[in-house]
């Protein structure tokens, strides 16, 4: 099968001819449809965060395709079925994090693209347990995207508390942030975009937006707070200044959700303000398997667009380079069918 391997972090990926994987005990194997790219898997690719994936490995969390085998002892899902491939891999099941509802906090997790080979490929094998069912009203390509951003921006704005009457606060309008807005809509909360591109902020008066801030030609901060300043801001723009930003939008009492991972790790944060002001700093990590269900019925409904660009896998490397230059819109999908 052809998959797009990562041996070195300093060099891309190599595109080359990989046996079949076959799947074991409680496992699935995928013929891969569709396959998001995300900016972990660029991360990933290059060793940019402190906890590393080990080369070689095959990128790649926000996976589409057709159940063509099943391992023993599993029940479902079954031959045939369409299902999504998330980040989160696997979870132990008995921990504290887990019974609790915390499945993505769990200690022991798996993660696909990183600790196991993902996407990026033909074929994948998956833990049957993990996998998400895809409605058949949720088109493979769209389904690719609201794997992880979907599902990540939906948690996020869940943890921010949105809800009507509220103003909430977007900082980086792409393939996240251009779902995180809609997510806040349908809250019923108003919606300020900050990015530093127009054409994003365009993007982003078309999904529904009240109003959008161009930080590079405007103080993102002041226009905020003339406002009245955000109940909620959330961060998904790879840049530690937009987090900063962000902290200073907010109204008291308001509440900052970090989302986006950049490859420079520290923000710098006034405690004074925050003690005083009464702020609530939140890290929000992907979502649980009922929130995945709960995105794709979202978008089943035509609750949300998914903003995107398709592409070949054997252009990954190209693809690459466009989303570290900022140069798509919103996000790309790769269509192996």
């Amino acid at each position: 099968m052809k998959a797009a391997v990562v041996h070195d972090f300093t060099k891309s990926l190599n595109l080359e001819d990989r046996p079949k994987p076959q799947p074991g005990a409680g496992e699935v194997l995928v013929k891969v449809e569709t396959a998001g790219l995300c900016h972990t898997d660029i991360h990933a690719a290059h060793g940019d965060w402190p906890v590393k994936p080990t080369p070689p490995f095959v990128p790649g969390h926000e996976g589409v395709g057709i159940v063509e085998q099943v391992g023993p002892g599993v029940t479902a899902p079954q031959v045939g079925d369409r299902v999504a491939m998330p980040w989160l891999g696997s979870a132990c099941g008995t921990c504290e994090f887990c019974v609790d509802g915390w499945e993505t906090l769990c200690e022991k997790q798996v993660n696909t693209g990183y600790s196991i080979d993902g996407s990026y490929a033909e074929y994948a094998v998956a833990n049957a347990a993990y996998v998400a069912l895809v409605p058949d009203a949720v088109d493979p390509l769209d389904a690719a995207v609201l794997t992880c951003a979907g599902v990540t921006t939906y948690k996020a704005v869940k943890l921010s508390g949105a809800r009507p009457s509220q103003l909430v606060a977007v900082f980086g309008i792409g393939g996240l942030g251009h779902l995180a807005l809609q997510y806040a809509k349908i809250s019923g909360a108003t919606v300020v975009a900050v990015d530093i591109s127009d054409e994003k902020l365009e993007l982003a008066r078309e999904l529904g937006a009240d109003h959008a801030v161009n930080a590079l030609t405007e103080d993102p901060i002041a226009a905020i707070q003339a406002l009245g300043g955000a109940h909620s801001a959330i961060s998904v723009a790879v840049a530690p200044k937009a987090f900063e930003q962000a902290f200073s939008s907010l109204r008291r009492g308001g509440t900052l959700v970090f989302v986006a991972l950049p490859a420079d790790n520290f923000v710098s944060l006034p405690i004074f303000e925050t003690v005083l002001r009464g702020i609530k700093i939140l890290g929000s990590i992907v979502g649980t398997r009922k929130d995945l269900a709960e995105v794709y019925a979202i978008h089943a409904q035509g609750r949300t667009r998914v903003i995107r660009e398709t592409r070949k896998l054997d252009e990954v490397n190209e693809c690459f380079e466009e989303v570290e230059k900022g140069q798509v819109k919103a996000r790309i999908v790769f269509d192996l069918r």
